[in-house]
């Protein structure tokens, strides 16, 4: 693993908003006196939501002082995490899936439409709106190529797709995740392909069954006792 740095730039000081801090109380409460460094993950997670997805270093500083933490502690976590973002990011933030299945299904060319159209890894548009950065499996393999936009997964990609998303949300339009070929989530692209057979769900129930209506069970079949090989005395 590459080492990772804080960004040169950081803000003077970093605090929870009321509601953020109502909640982080809300997740140390979960864990019992002594163990409440437990919730690190969540706080940290909830700081790089709130300073706009990326954790400044006050960040870090306020979040161990919640947890009584060691500074260190928290640099270490932080800079392990490749979750947590170090520098700025856009509004948007592109995480290509740069891994085996991807990569065989046209992840290179997904990496050069970022370069087009966004520039180079790691470097914030002029206008804030954009960055991106290539990251390890994503866990949706059989739709690849994937990327991440922010929460929310866009498979299926070509770079005429990824550019028609990006132009929307310059736009300020809505985009919709999963699938962008017509896909149904992960099923085969051209449709069902096995189980096509007719017969196979003659017993299905009816269109026009009552709402009280239960399907007739087969009946069990009989026991039998099996046979003792042992002669009774």
């Amino acid at each position: 693993m590459s080492v990772r740095r804080l960004a040169a730039k950081q803000p003077e000081t970093f605090a929870f908003t009321p509601e953020n801090l109502d909640w982080a109380k809300g997740q140390i409460k979960k864990y019992p006196e002594g163990k409440q460094a437990s919730a690190v993950l969540a706080l940290l997670w909830r700081a790089q939501e709130q300073a706009g997805g990326w954790l400044p270093e006050p960040a870090l500083r306020y979040v161990a002082d919640l947890l009584g933490m060691a500074y260190i502690r928290i640099y270490e976590i932080a800079t392990f995490y490749s979750m947590f973002n170090l520098a700025p990011v856009g509004r948007y933030y592109v995480q290509v899936c740069g891994t085996t299945p991807c990569w065989l299904r046209g992840a290179d060319d997904i990496k050069a439409a970022c370069r087009e159209l966004i520039g180079e890894p790691n470097c914030v548009t002029e206008d804030g709106l954009f960055s991106w950065t290539e990251v390890e499996c994503l866990g949706a393999c059989v739709n690849a190529p994937v990327a991440q936009i922010n929460k929310y997964y866009y498979e299926d990609l070509t770079p005429e797709t990824l550019g028609r998303l990006l132009a929307d949300l310059k736009a300020g339009r809505e985009i919709r995740p999963g699938p962008q070929n017509g896909r149904q989530a992960s099923a085969p692209l051209g449709g069902p392909n096995t189980l096509l057979d007719p017969e196979l769900y003659r017993n299905e129930l009816p269109d026009d069954a009552p709402p009280d209506y239960q399907p007739e069970l087969a009946p069990k079949p009989k026991s039998r006792k099996a046979k003792s090989t042992v002669k009774d005395q």
